[in-house]
């Protein structure tokens, strides 16, 4: 519930602020570097719903969020896409 009045509170601008700085500052270096590259090319074409999903896929542990990201585990069905999206930044 606070959560919610949070983000009612909260302008886009800042929002995209904070996920960005939540992107880049996970624990390990890896998520670090896989997430603040993401979130610089992405955060601000992201509709208000994109960027809720993408807010709670930072509420993830970083051990899980690497394994989705890179194949080495099937990712929750609620974040399928935006994985394959982040995925997809870093494939050549």
């Amino acid at each position: 519930m606070i959560e919610a009045q949070a983000d009612l509170e909260e302008s886009r601008e800042i929002r995209i602020k904070r996920l960005t700085m939540r992107s880049m500052r996970r624990g390990i270096k890896e998520m670090d570097i896989l997430l603040s590259g993401f979130a610089a090319a992405n955060l601000a074409e992201m509709t208000d719903a994109q960027l809720g999903e993408y807010d709670h896929l930072l509420r993830e542990n970083d051990q899980d969020l690497y394994q989705w990201v890179t194949g080495q585990a099937p990712a929750p069905e609620r974040f399928n896409a935006l994985i394959d999206k982040i995925s997809r930044t870093y494939q050549k």
